[in-house]
């Protein structure tokens, strides 16, 4: 295993012992990746709709070419111009292979634009389903928390907030203006101290 690996089953182990200690924070979670999915959903609809207008006006463009072609073909056949009748003829069946083309790509767009918007419909109905178990077990947790000691109330309101606010960690600057980081850093550079004393003090 590599360090990658090593580091992603840490995170995912930490999270699972994490949201079983947490159960609410379990709906807050799949509330969070509903919400990333409704968002998804949201941008891949976008996309297809933007493609489904370009390959209106392609189809539109080459629609205008095949008429073009088509007057030009009468006019050498009128003109018995055999030299330009057959190109002419061999250029509309390519337009018209193109448009065929064209509109078979219009159709798998189509088909992916509704199965998007019925993807969006059914996450937005898992959404709500999930916000009425959300507010049900925040109603269950503020009620056990007042038949619970205190402390360990507080340790789960302290983790919900945590949870709730997120957090961005700046790489080229790590913990320079995090007072808990520093906190940390301070009592751990203490009990080094301290440990460094007892061994020379052997």
């Amino acid at each position: 295993m590599g360090l990658f690996e090593d580091l992603s089953s840490f995170l995912e182990s930490r999270l699972e012992e994490f949201l079983r200690s947490n159960p609410h924070l379990e709906l807050q979670a799949l509330a969070d990746k509903l919400a990333d999915q409704e968002s998804e959903a949201v941008r891949l609809l976008g996309d297809l709709r933007l493609r489904e207008k370009q390959i209106e006006a392609e189809i539109l463009e080459t629609a205008q070419e095949i008429q073009r072609w088509h007057i030009r073909i009468e006019k050498a056949r009128s003109a018995n111009r055999l030299d330009l009748l057959k190109p002419a003829e061999e250029r509309e069946a390519a337009l018209l292979r193109q448009g065929n083309q064209l509109w078979g790509q219009m159709e798998l767009v189509k088909g992916r634009i509704q199965q998007t918007i019925d993807l969006q419909r059914q996450i937005q109905v898992r959404c709500q389903e999930v916000k009425v178990k959300l507010a049900e077990a925040e109603a269950n947790r503020a009620k056990a928390a007042q038949q619970t000691p205190k402390a360990n109330g507080t340790e789960q309101q302290w983790q919900t907030i945590g949870w709730n606010q997120g957090y961005r960690s700046s790489n080229s600057n790590m913990g320079a203006a995090d007072p808990l980081e520093q906190s940390f850093r301070k009592w751990e550079m203490d009990e080094e101290l301290e440990k460094l004393k007892r061994e020379m003090g052997r």
